[in-house]
């Protein structure tokens, strides 16, 4: 009914059905997916045998992302000769020693798998006379990745990530984790890279008093190569939802523009469009400050790929002698073998390398190689 909501004479037009049709993209988690695919293809073959849809299937694709797994921590308590639990706890390279039993333990008390002995006795009334049996002084748990849970206590508050990384951070951190349809393990040991890269991309922007300076000047054709690169990447990468390679490519290309000393407009504007799908309050203050208008990022076209801006005007031409490697010569791809001769026979190193005898024949193959025979 929501193709035509306030047709109180059909279900729905036939140029609504026309036009709506099946839904494009469908994502949904995989312990829910059964059910919602179950329901939904029931009703919309059920709808299709009456004739009111059009389409066979529901949905013409499905995604089913993969889960953000918890790394839990356990603590193994010591049972008596009969079985019965008490109040001592051993560390786990030492667990073997003893008949014990694994129990959850809240991830916010430990670190590096080191419990905080004082926490963990303030955690629970129960623990508060607890025992422990040390390794090198330090109480080690054990570990394992499993479904990210309250019962678990191994639930990570995004929050307190936000407060320390801000929101950016968190959303390109998960996506950098791995392939949308793969279950992760939620490790924060690389959410600081991602933070790094982000105050690098806010660099490129200002100077090291943090004052906004943009060059107005033409881009050079490694600036246009590096941001056409990254143009592509990213929009191949979205065509096949495979966020986290955008993530690396981007910190490719901004540690290509820090390297360039990179400050060009018409560069920087580029990249905060192609950004800002990833990291967008970031790029929404540094849309502002290049001068538009706030709440307009989200409404500007995608910047076009051009391929000539990849395209090589230089080689490096491995050169051998005899057959054997010897040099490389970095030259223009536009010049022909008579040219080539000129620049390799007043070459120095070359030179060197013909220790006084004169080349029979020289093989140019340009884009190739250059093979010398003495």
């Amino acid at each position: 009914r929501y193709m035509d909501a306030e047709n109180n004479a059909d279900f729905a037009s036939k140029e609504a059905i026309e036009y709506w049709k099946d839904v494009d993209l469908y994502i949904g988690g995989s312990e829910h997916a059964t059910g919602h695919l179950l329901y939904s293809r029931f009703w919309n073959k059920f709808l299709k045998d009456l004739g009111y849809t059009k389409e066979e299937e529901p949905f013409k694709k499905l995604i089913n992302q993969g889960m953000i797994q918890g790394r839990s921590n356990f603590v193994y308590r010591i049972n008596d000769a009969d079985g019965k639990p008490t109040n001592t706890y051993v560390s786990a390279g030492l667990k073997k020693e003893y008949k014990t039993s694994a129990l959850h333990v809240d991830v916010n008390i430990v670190e590096n798998d080191t419990l905080d002995l004082n926490k963990f006795k303030a955690w629970r009334e129960e623990y508060a006379n607890a025992e422990f049996i040390l390794e090198g002084g330090k109480y080690i748990c054990g570990v394992e990745v499993e479904k990210m849970s309250k019962s678990k206590f191994n639930v990570v508050n995004p929050d307190d990530l936000i407060e320390r990384y801000g929101a950016d951070t968190l959303r390109m951190y998960e996506m950098f984790l791995g392939p949308l349809e793969q279950s992760k393990p939620w490790n924060t040991n690389g959410i600081e890279g991602v933070f790094k890269f982000l105050r690098k991309f806010w660099r490129l922007f200002h100077n090291e008093a943090w004052e906004f300076t943009v060059s107005d000047a033409e881009p050079t054709k490694a600036e246009l190569k590096s941001l056409h690169k990254i143009i592509k990447k990213v929009q191949d990468d979205i065509e096949r939802f495979s966020f986290n390679t955008s993530v690396s490519s981007f910190m490719i290309a901004v540690n290509e523009l820090t390297d360039l000393k990179c400050n060009k407009r018409s560069i920087l504007q580029d990249m905060v469009v192609i950004l800002s799908p990833y990291a967008p309050h970031i790029c929404e203050e540094l849309w502002v400050q290049l001068g538009n208008d706030a709440g307009t990022l989200s409404y500007t076209a995608f910047p076009t790929f051009n391929p000539e801006h990849l395209v090589e005007d230089e080689f490096a031409y491995p050169v051998s002698i005899n057959g054997k490697m010897k040099m490389n010569l970095n030259l223009s791809l536009t010049l022909a073998q008579p040219e080539v001769e000129a620049i390799l026979l007043a070459n120095e190193q070359f030179q060197k390398f013909l220790d006084g005898k004169a080349p029979k024949k020289i093989i140019f193959v340009k884009g190739k190689i250059i093979n010398v025979v003495v």
